[in-house]
């Protein structure tokens, strides 16, 4: 958006707690100027620049696999539990466990699930769905529960910060 009165674009800023909008106008040229700098920074420094544009292209690539092996969405999880009687293993501590968890769900907490595992093998034929808190160390236990011979482990994607955002029951002790 330009300025009526000077040659600048404007841009809107709205102040939530005044409830007011102001405008900021920013010079062109301060804007050109800071593009020049960037563009001279590249320049100057090719594999700087090459050395971070292989590790975010990395992050990306290991994000995307990793949020996609084996993770199953909310409603996806409903399904598993409802048809094919799944297990749902929460790996949070027991405190968060007991503010609020899934119907059902067993409480291992993941500092220790290695010496607890065991408590598992009766259901090793059935789907597992790990739980975490926001579905980032689920990964983790899922893994562990693969290596020790759960062929359907999978993690729940967003953990129980998505569970709860999609609406769906939680159950308190």
């Amino acid at each position: 958006m330009a300025c009526a009165v000077c040659p600048v674009t404007c841009i809107l800023v709205a102040f939530l707690r005044a409830g007011d909008a102001a405008f900021f106008c920013i010079d062109q040229e301060i804007v050109f100027a800071m593009i020049d700098q960037l563009f001279e920074f590249v320049m100057n420094h090719p594999l700087l620049v090459g050395a971070f544009v292989l590790v975010l292209i990395a992050w990306i690539v290991y994000e995307t696999r990793s949020a996609s092996s084996n993770a199953v969405s909310s409603t996806q999880a409903t399904q598993l539990i409802n048809r094919e009687d799944a297990v749902v293993l929460d790996i949070r501590e027991s405190k968060d466990f007991k503010a609020g968890h899934i119907a059902g769900a067993r409480n291992i907490p993941q500092s220790s699930l290695d010496s607890r595992m065991n408590e598992l093998d009766k259901v090793k034929a059935q789907p597992i769905i790990v739980v975490c808190k926001h579905g980032q160390s689920s990964g983790a236990a899922q893994a562990k529960l693969e290596k020790a011979g759960f062929e359907r482990a999978m993690k729940l994607r967003g953990g129980m910060m998505q569970w709860q955002a999609d609406g769906l029951p939680v159950v308190k002790k």
